[in-house]
C-alpha cells in the first residue's frame, strides 16, 4: 500500500519529498491507519528502488511532525486522520454544523458562469473577433516602456492620474456627464463599483430599489451587503416607482440602468429622471446610474446621462470598458458627487489597491488618441447589422412564437415567448445544443417586496458575437428545439393548442 502511494504523485519533487508527501496524505486519508508500523526504511526503499537515505527522511519528517512515533519496534502512526477526527465518538452523538458563508451569501441567486459549453448568443459579450487587437498591443508595449520603477509601486487607489483625465474628458463630452477628474474612481468593472456602492453609500439593512426585471449583479452586490432589496416594476419608459413607493418604503439606493434597461432594453423618460432627481433628493437617496452600454446605442447619439440633469445631483455614475473593449481588461470606473469625493476618497483608499498600471496608462492614450472613439463607431455600425440579422431570423423562422422588444441599440435583444411554454426549461434545451439562452424570468424578483410584478417570459438574446447567417442558422436549430417543446407538451396534455403553438407545429 505504501508502495502505491509513493508512486501516485506525478509533481517534478525529489524522491525524499515525494514519499514523505503520499505518506502523510495517506495518514491523513485514513488509509494507514492508527498503530499501523511502517515498514522498515531497508525494506521500503528496496521495494521502491530508491536510497535507504530518502525514506530515512521520509520518516524523520513524519516524527517531527508528530504523525509518527519512533519506537524499538519500528516506526508506527500515531496520527488520527482528518475524517475520524470529525467523526462522532458514539453513533447517537449528533455532529456539529459545519461553519458556513453568511446567510445572505448563501441565498444569493445561481449565476451560470458562461463556461458550460454554450456560446451562441450570450448576452454582454462583445464582438472580439472585431477588436483592433494589433492597436491595443502597441499601445501597452508603449506605456510598459515608459514605466519607471517608480511606478511599479502601490499607486493612487483611485487610479492613474493619466486614465482619471481622459474618462472625466470623454464623459462630459459624450454622456453629459458633470465631472472633474478627482470624482473619478477607476475599479475592476461594473460588479467592483457596485460593491463599493452597497457597501459606502448604505448601511446594514437600508432599502435598494432595483429594477424588476433587472440586473442580476446590483441584487447579488446589495444582498451581499446586507440591504433590504425592494423591487420595483418597468415598463416601457423604465422604472415605473409609484409616490406611495416614495412615501411608504423610500430607499437608501436606487439602481437602475437608465439608458438601455437590462434586460428589456427600455428608456427611462426624461420626465421619470428629473422626478427621480428631485424624490432622491427628499429623502436623502443615492441614485446609482449603470451606464453599461449607452456607447453602442444604434438609433441616434447617446442618451444624456441622469447625472448630468442638475447640478450636484445624487448620482454616482458607472461606466466600464468590458462592453466597449473586452471583458478581461477587467476596468470600469465610478463618479461620484463632488460634495463626498474627498471623504469617499478616504474610504475607497482604505479598501481598494490599485493594479494594472500599464494597461491604464494604455487605455488613458487609446481614449486621448481617438482610437477608443474610432473604434466605437465601427462597433455601432457592426452590432447594428448583426441586431438586423438575429431580428430578420427570428422573424423568418419563428414568427408568431417570439416577439423582439423595442430596442434602440447595445449588444443584445429582449424576446417574449408566445408560445406556451417556460422559457428556463425551453433554455435549458437549448444548452444541449449549444444556444446561450438567458430566461428573462431569471431576472425577475417574486415575493411580498414586489406584489405588482410581471413575471416575464423569453429571453435575453446576445447578438454581438452572431453575424446574420449564423444568426440564420442558430434560429432554426431554435424553431426545432421549440416544436419538439411543443409536440411533447401536446402529447401529454391532449388539450387544445394555443395559436402560437399551432404556428409553429404547421412549420414542422
Amino acid at each position: 500500500m505504501m508502495a502505491a502511494y509513493a508512486k501516485r504523485a506525478v509533481r517534478k519533487l525529489t524522491q525524499q519529498d515525494l514519499l514523505y508527501e503520499s505518506l502523510r496524505r495517506a495518514i491523513l486519508d485514513g488509509d494507514i491507519g492508527r498503530g499501523t508500523r511502517l515498514a522498515s526504511s531497508r525494506a521500503l526503499a528496496e521495494q521502491l528502488g530508491i536510497a535507504r537515505n530518502s525514506v530515512l527522511y521520509a520518516y524523520e519528517r513524519l516524527v517531527e511532525e508528530g504523525f509518527v512515533s519512533a519506537t524499538r519496534h519500528g516506526s508506527v502512526v500515531n496520527a488520527v486522520n482528518a475524517g475520524a477526527a470529525a467523526t462522532p465518538a458514539h453513533p447517537a452523538q449528533r455532529e456539529e454544523p459545519a461553519p458556513a458563508l453568511a446567510r445572505r451569501v448563501r441565498e444569493l441567486p445561481p449565476r451560470r458562469s458562461g463556461r458550460d459549453g454554450s456560446k451562441a448568443l450570450r448576452p454582454g459579450v462583445p464582438a472580439l473577433d472585431a477588436f483592433p487587437y494589433a492597436q491595443w498591443r502597441a499601445a501597452v508595449e508603449r506605456a510598459l516602456r515608459e514605466l519607471r520603477a517608480h511606478d511599479l509601486g502601490y499607486g493612487d487607489s483611485a487610479g492613474m492620474p493619466a486614465l482619471r483625465q481622459a474618462i472625466a474628458q470623454y464623459v462630459r463630452v459624450s454622456r453629459g456627464v458633470r465631472c472633474q477628474p478627482e470624482q473619478v474612481f477607476v475599479t475592476d468593472g461594473t460588479q467592483s463599483s457596485l460593491d463599493l456602492c452597497a457597501r459606502l453609500f448604505a448601511d446594514h439593512g437600508e432599502r435598494a430599489w432595483i429594477e424588476n426585471p433587472g440586473y442580476l449583479g446590483a441584487r447579488v452586490a446589495c444582498a451581499a451587503a446586507g440591504l433590504q432589496l425592494v423591487p420595483m416594476s418597468v415598463d416601457a419608459a423604465g422604472m415605473a416607482a409609484r409616490p406611495e413607493d416614495w412615501r411608504e418604503r423610500p430607499p437608501r439606493l436606487v439602481y437602475l440602468t437608465p439608458s438601455h434597461q437590462y434586460p428589456l432594453g427600455c428608456v427611462l423618460s426624461l420626465e421619470r429622471r428629473l422626478a427621480l432627481i428631485e424624490q432622491a433628493r427628499a429623502c436623502g437617496a443615492w441614485i446609482v446610474e449603470d451606464d453599461y452600454d449607452s456607447e453602442l446605442r444604434h438609433d441616434g447619439p447617446p442618451l444624456p446621462s441622469i447625472q448630468g440633469l442638475a447640478d450636484d445631483a445624487p448620482v454616482i455614475y458607472l461606466g466600464t470598458f468590458s462592453k466597449t473593449l473586452f471583458p478581461a481588461l477587467r476596468i470600469g470606473f465610478m463618479i461620484v458627487p463632488q460634495r463626498v469625493a474627498a471623504q469617499f476618497a478616504q474610504a475607497h483608499h482604505t479598501l481598494v489597491r490599485q493594479g494594472r498600471v500599464a494597461e491604464q496608462l494604455a487605455l488613458a492614450e487609446f481614449i486621448e488618441s481617438g482610437r477608443y472613439a474610432r473604434h466605437l463607431r465601427r462597433m455601432r455600425k457592426l452590432y447594428e447589422e448583426r441586431r438586423d440579422g438575429l431580428v430578420a431570423a427570428i422573424d423568418k423562422h419563428l414568427a408568431g412564437v417570439m416577439t423582439v422588444s423595442a430596442d434602440a441599440g447595445g449588444m443584445h435583444l429582449s424576446v417574449r415567448l408566445d408560445a406556451p411554454l417556460s422559457d428556463a426549461d425551453v433554455s435549458e434545451a437549448a444548452r444541449a445544443h449549444g444556444l446561450h439562452l438567458s430566461p428573462l424570468s431569471a431576472y425577475c424578483v417574486d415575493g411580498v417586496d414586489a406584489p405588482d410584478a410581471t413575471r416575464y417570459n423569453g429571453f435575453l438574446l446576445g447578438y454581438a458575437e452572431t453575424p446574420p447567417q449564423v444568426a440564420d442558422t442558430l434560429m432554426q436549430t431554435l424553431a426545432r428545439i421549440v416544436r419538439e417543446r411543443l409536440s411533447a407538451a401536446a402529447s401529454l396534455t391532449d388539450g387544445p393548442r394555443s395559436h402560437a403553438a399551432d404556428t409553429v407545429l404547421r412549420a414542422s
